[in-house]
């Protein structure tokens, strides 16, 4: 870990910087892969199976039976949890569905605007060492609301053939029935082109590592939207005084047990704060089972003395943080100097796994300091919204020497026409 007592704001551009990878040959690799799955279709991602994920299955598609057996195969303790969390979820995504509003702008000239779901979505969940079910959650349910027609979820298998049953259990629980048996970069593949097995589609949501990120990125290439660009996750922590070393420690490696590339930054103002939250992360770090991911996520990582809580969250507006914990005292005072975070957690019992999890908010945040620009995935993210005008005679009298002017100032005459001809009547 590296630490740092009242950094000059010169070197803050040197702080923020995430971990790198070597994109050139990841975009070769996933150019590649793309290439073969639009020439080969479903054998493509038969090999790609065998090659990356050791593997041999002869259906991509995770079957009924599979399905329906997935709830014998987690504990009543674990349905009942992803039960309430789907409940919060739900809750608060239908907060966000809007009433339609006609505005009229000049006398007899209506607008308004109007939701249409994405017909056609696709969500990607990571399996591997950590199966994100809880993904499936934070994707299915706001695409359901927005009333998605088709939505298709890729995730890979197991060395056996088999898809973590607490990722079928939630898909299934989310009205989710079509299940593909492939992850990685070729999902992504599929998805954008279609395969004979698995559909195409209009829009493609889900983390995943650098392969998957890069390949979501390629995707728009062919018409495919995104949810967002994103990389490994990451948090940053402002703390004064009033926090609890304990906490903190437990919140900052949380978000490094996701994977040596993820990255967290400690901020205090106190430096007895700073000094016991790094002895409690060596002495927690002990008992994680993900502790050697963890460790190289903190070997890129900053524990930083700042003067004041201000220039902490100027530092923190400057990285944009997926998700940003405050563990301050009076935290309302400081909500309106927050500028760019993916979400924020707010006092010492805000923990950030409520969030990953079962509060309510989505977990699907930007990352790489992309939230200076992108919100994380909520109900409008599976819409599209279409506006609407009407003009009565009268609007377009009232409207029509406007439109005519600004026309023929443009030199497009023939808009002025399409005005005119209708005045003349």
């Amino acid at each position: 870990m590296n630490i740092h007592q009242f950094p000059s704001k010169n070197s803050w551009n040197e702080l923020i910087k995430r971990p790198v990878f070597k994109r050139e040959e990841v975009s070769e690799i996933v150019s590649g892969i793309f290439d073969e799955v639009q020439k080969s279709g479903d054998k493509a991602l038969f090999d790609f199976n065998k090659k990356f994920d050791s593997v041999e299955i002869v259906n991509l598609s995770a079957s009924s039976k599979e399905i329906e057996n997935s709830a014998q195969l987690i504990s009543e303790e674990l349905k009942n949890a992803i039960q309430q969390a789907k409940e919060n979820i739900t809750k608060f995504h239908a907060s966000q569905d809007n009433e339609i509003q006609k505005i009229e702008t000049t006398k007899g000239v209506i607008c308004w605007r109007e939701n249409r779901a994405i017909e056609k979505v696709g969500i990607y969940i990571p399996g591997g060492t950590a199966p994100l079910f809880s993904t499936v959650l934070m994707l299915a349910i706001p695409a359901q609301l927005a009333g998605c027609k088709e939505i298709i979820l890729c995730t890979p298998p197991d060395k056996n053939g088999d898809i973590n049953p607490a990722i079928l259990y939630t898909a299934q629980l989310c009205g989710i029935t079509k299940i593909f048996k492939i992850g990685g970069a070729q999902a992504i593949a599929a998805l954008t082109f279609g395969t004979e097995t698995i559909p195409n589609v209009y829009k493609i949501f889900g983390p995943g590592n650098q392969f998957v990120v890069a390949a979501k990125e390629l995707a728009q290439n062919f018409g495919v939207a995104i949810d967002m660009p994103a990389g490994p996750s990451e948090v940053l922590i402002i703390a004064d005084e009033n926090a609890v070393p304990e906490f903190c420690a437990a919140d900052l490696l949380s978000q490094a047990e996701h994977g040596s590339d993820s990255q967290v930054i400690f901020i205090s103002t106190d430096l007895k704060v700073l000094n016991e939250t790094i002895k409690e992360v060596k002495k927690q770090i002990k008992s994680l089972p993900r502790n050697e991911f963890a460790q190289q996520s903190l070997d890129n990582s900053h524990f930083i003395l700042i003067k004041t809580i201000e220039e902490a969250l100027e530092f923190s507006n400057l990285y944009a943080p997926e998700h940003l914990i405050l563990a301050i005292k009076n935290f309302e005072n400081y909500i309106s100097s927050i500028q760019n975070a993916g979400s924020v957690f707010l006092g010492n019992y805000s923990c950030e796994s409520a969030g990953d999890y079962a509060s309510g908010t989505n977990h699907t945040l930007p990352t790489n300091g992309f939230a200076k620009n992108y919100s994380g995935v909520s109900l409008d993210s599976f819409v599209k919204k279409i506006t609407f005008q009407n003009l009565s005679k009268d609007g377009l009298q009232n409207l029509g020497k406007t439109i005519e002017i600004m026309a023929e100032a443009e030199g497009l005459i023939a808009h002025k026409s399409a005005v005119s001809i209708r005045l003349k009547k």
